[in-house]
Formats: C-alpha cells, structure tokens, sequence
C-alpha cells in the first residue's frame, strides 16, 4: 500500500468545490444506471465523482473523530485512490474493429458499444470491489461508539 500523497487528497478536496464536480453529483443521482454507460468519458467522471465522494467522507472523519485509527484510515484512502486509478487505467481500451469488418455502420456502432459496456461492468466490479475492501478498512478503523450511533440514525 503506498502512502496518500498530500496533492491527491487537495486534488480531491478541490474537486468537491468545483461546479463540475457538482454536475457529476447530479449526474449520477440521476443516471445510476450503469448499462446506459458506454463512453470513456462518462464513466471516468463517474469513477471520479465516486472516489472523490467516499474520499470526502473518509476525510472528515479522519478530521473530526476522535479515537479514530488514523493510519487504518490513510490506508483505506489510498484504497479508494489505488481503485479510482486502477479502473480509469483500464478503461482506456480501444474497440480493435474498424467500421470495414462490418456490413453496416449500425452493426458496427452496435458491436462496439456492447463491448464497451461489457468492458465498463467488468471494470465497476472490480472497481467497486476494491471499494467495498476500503469501506471495510475504513469501518473497522472507526470506534465502536460512532458505529452504534449510525446504526441507531439508520432505523
């Protein structure tokens, strides 16, 4: 695990100020459909939006709790960063097919979206598995006294 880097975490923290950060906000309430999904684009600002969320929280209670395990919690922010990169590393793939390989420009824009969509959710899968693994991290680092007043808010 590499240690967070102090221009992540601003690099974050800025991005939750911008407008554009509030837009993806929106975006995703609205669209949380990941099927529908099938530009690079849209799905980094999704992972993007995502990471920087969890981070959010993660830092305030890295800031605001006491008796928190601060390093446990450093450690699950560089998680959530490590995923958030991993998953737009990958998906920095290209469709190996030109228009030619098909008998019509519909077949081919056909093709080539389900295989971006193919290649998105297996990429959200592992995504959101190395954020689960954070979240579990980050949950553990909590005290015992903050996890029973969320449980009792939650019912």
């Amino acid at each position: 695990m590499r240690p967070v880097k102090r221009d992540e975490i601003d690099n974050f923290i800025n991005l939750k100020f911008s407008k554009q950060y509030q837009r993806i906000k929106r975006y995703i309430i609205r669209n949380q459909n990941l099927e529908k999904m099938a530009n690079k684009r849209e799905f980094k600002k999704y992972i993007d939006a995502i990471s920087a969320m969890v981070t959010e929280e993660m830092l305030y209670a890295y800031v605001n709790v006491e008796n928190a395990d601060k390093k446990a919690i450093s450690e699950a922010i560089g998680m959530v960063m490590d995923a958030a990169e991993n998953a737009r590393n990958h998906a920095n793939i290209y469709f190996d097919k030109g228009h030619k390989a098909f008998e019509s420009l519909r077949e081919y824009a056909n093709e080539k979206s389900a295989f971006f969509k193919k290649l998105f959710n297996k990429i959200n899968s592992e995504y959101s598995a190395n954020i689960d693994a954070a979240l579990a991290k980050f949950n553990a680092a909590l005290p015992q006294e903050i996890k029973d007043g969320l449980k009792a808010s939650a019912q």
